[in-house]
């Protein structure tokens, strides 16, 4: 019976999130999340994002640590770290804030704390 014969679905490929990342993007992203500097900021380069470069490297210099703070901008790697709000803040590989620009006493109690 034509009616109940079975119909085969062709599977597509997966896609990832928009569509326009490939494997290797999504691969070389998730490669530079433990490459470069151990304190990193993300976000687009906005007033808020440099904002919180700034309290970021206050925050460094009251705590006397020489550490070179990483800005990523692109919106791949951002991605590869779960963040979809921005800025925020990444040390030692571990989001530790996002979606707001935060004081450099904060910046400093969290550094404490992780480290």
């Amino acid at each position: 019976m034509a009616l109940f014969a079975k119909v085969t679905k062709k599977e597509e490929p997966k896609s990832n999130c928009c569509g326009s990342c490939d494997t290797e993007s999504m691969a070389k992203a998730e490669s530079a999340k433990t490459d470069g500097a151990r304190i990193k900021v993300l976000g687009s380069g906005c007033a808020k994002c440099n904002l919180l470069e700034a309290a970021t490297k206050a925050a460094l210099e009251k705590l006397g640590m020489d550490t070179a703070i990483d800005h990523v901008t692109d919106f791949s790697q951002i991605a590869a770290y779960g963040v979809m709000t921005t800025p925020a803040l990444v040390v030692d590989g571990k989001v530790v804030s996002y979606g707001k620009v935060l004081k450099t006493d904060e910046v400093v109690k969290i550094l404490q704390k992780v480290r």
